[in-house]
């Protein structure tokens, strides 16, 4: 049973993903066929243990955020059967939901593994790129898109991260998974929490005084556990969010199409087939110029996120009847990528966890946003979340149940100077992230040190002594935390004449950090004038 951590758990698959011997439809009958072998994670599944039950209705080629964009007709909510499940990994929501499936495996381009999950009441991990695999998975947007999870509880959403998970060499988009990223931080998380939510001018309920009241009711619980909630400007994140579908990205959705569009355009629905054949229409001066707009929002968006924890945002602004969309099908789904449409775009993680409901019984849901390789924090403030509203599970509102002996946990850290070679961008950076470390500040140490770039190398590092009295200058510095269970395996690897001691930082505190033995100095050159590490390098 240890080999198989899964084994006898039923799992659902979204039918733009490859389960071997079963055909991939991506609801479109003409373009289906029948793999050879499973998509990459749904191997990784079923090796571990777990039954693949059954593909999942979709909107047509994941083109969607509603779930009625399907040829084999709308999937219904699971609470309401009149409205929309969301999409466009609709029925792969609500067969969890309706206790079908223990978990299961849907996409994220725009938005479609965290709308459905908020409408469903679920779970929703929308990993960063390239965590899960996408080889085996039908592209929407190739560069944007994800496998995601849609699970009861994000504990169970963490074990099937973890089997999942994998750095794939025939995916060209897979990444490897930092140290600081791993299972073994889910859980873990240094407290007091800050996360930053939107101003009210900002926010967006299109006319839906339900999901404003459940938003206010969910942020007013979160205060009074103690969260610090900041208002954070959200522009570049609504600007970025147009840019999905009014910007050239759509072309991506055209390729993975092209062929069947060109020779069989009836075989499209016809929103389907309206909206990616305008990626044909677009221009080389387009794309760059949507790139550079992009480029300049991330650098405002990253702003934002340094200044907090997470993001905290609703996961949609409203819910829609079936009819309503059916009607209007190109704005209502719009209005729903509202807080969703950006993530993909800035290269973020988020997970959507259920926080309430509506007069009526619907579900609502908060998403927690957070930079690339943040899946573990953000699962494991979900987690607490969770704990926190102790709601129902799924349609049948099984009890909630506490599986995490410590969902959150302060987590001993040490603060540590670096001068060097450890600073970010520099060739042993790598040995502070590999073991959880983050950067805290950028700063400078006290007007007490002088700077020299040591004889030998590579790797070529400086070594940071105290000056005599009045001969000194402040050196740039960087403080990182580092866990404590990780801080003597660190030190263990610094050759002399290299040491950690105590340094004096600008603001009169101390931490620990790098020292340089006297003795190392010999054949030395005193580099104090440069300000830096940084600042030498760049004058050499």
């Amino acid at each position: 049973v240890d080999a198989l951590p899964l084994y006898g758990i039923p799992f659902a698959i979204k039918d733009n993903i490859d389960l071997a011997g079963v055909p991939t439809t991506a609801a479109c009958e003409a373009f289906a066929y029948t793999p050879e072998r499973s998509a990459f994670v749904v191997q990784r599944l079923v090796d571990a243990g777990a039954i693949p039950v059954g593909k999942t209705n979709l909107d047509q080629f994941a083109t969607g955020l509603v779930g009625t964009r399907s040829p084999w007709g709308a999937c219904k909510n699971s609470f309401d059967p009149s409205m929309i499940s969301g999409g466009s990994s609709a029925g792969s929501a609500v067969s969890v939901a309706l206790g079908m499936a223990s978990f299961s495996l849907g996409t994220d381009t725009a938005g479609s593994g965290r709308v459905p999950a908020c409408f469903n009441n679920l779970v929703g991990v929308k990993p960063s790129i390239g965590l899960l695999s996408a080889s085996g998975m039908l592209p929407a947007c190739r560069s944007l898109d994800c496998i995601t999870i849609f699970a009861l509880q994000c504990d169970d959403a963490n074990a099937i991260l973890a089997i999942a998970e994998g750095e794939d060499a025939s995916d060209a988009y897979s990444r490897s998974n930092p140290f600081a990223n791993s299972t073994r931080h889910y859980g873990q998380w240094q407290g007091p929490l800050r996360m930053g939510v939107l101003p009210v001018e900002q926010l967006s309920f299109f006319g839906h005084e339900d999901y404003a009241q459940c938003y206010r009711q969910s942020l007013a619980t979160i205060a009074e556990s103690g969260v610090e909630l900041v208002a954070v400007d959200f522009a570049p994140f609504i600007e970025a969010a147009r840019l999905l579908y009014e910007g050239p990205w759509v072309a991506e959705r055209y390729i993975a199409t092209s062929s069947l569009i060109q020779k069989r355009p009836e075989a499209l629905l016809d929103v389907t087939r309206t909206i990616i054949s305008a990626g044909d229409k677009g221009s080389a001066v387009d794309a760059f110029t949507a790139q550079y707009r992009l480029k300049a929002l991330r650098k405002a968006a990253a702003k934002v996120l340094e200044s907090v924890d997470c993001l905290l945002s609703p996961t949609a602004g409203r819910p829609y009847a079936i009819d309503e969309v059916n009607n209007d099908p190109i704005t209502l789904n719009s209005n729903l990528g509202y807080y969703t449409n950006y993530m993909n775009l800035f290269d973020l993680a988020g997970v959507a966890v259920p926080t309430g409901f509506t007069e009526s019984g619907f579900p609502f849901g908060l998403t927690l946003v957070g930079e690339a390789f943040t899946d573990r924090r953000l699962l494991s403030v979900a987690n607490y979340l969770q704990q926190l509203f102790k709601l129902p599970l799924g349609k049948d509102q099984s009890a909630y149940q506490v599986l995490s002996t410590a969902p959150i946990k302060n987590q001993q850290r040490i603060a540590v100077a670096v001068c060097g070679a450890h600073l970010q961008g520099q060739p042993l950076n790598w040995q502070l992230t590999e073991r959880g470390g983050y950067l805290l500040s950028k700063t400078q140490s006290s007007a007490d040190y002088k700077l020299y770039a040591l004889a030998g190398g590579p790797p070529f590092r400086p070594g940071m002594v105290i000056a005599p009295a009045g001969e000194g200058c402040a050196i740039e510095l960087e403080v990182w935390s580092v866990p404590a269970s990780e801080f003597g395996s660190f030190v263990a690897g610094i050759p002399a004449p290299l040491g950690i001691g105590k340094v004096n930082l600008q603001d009169g505190s101390q931490v620990s950090g790098f020292i340089c033995e006297a003795s190392g100095l010999a054949g030395a050159e005193d580099i104090s004038h440069y300000g830096g590490w940084r600042g030498y390098l760049s004058n050499k």
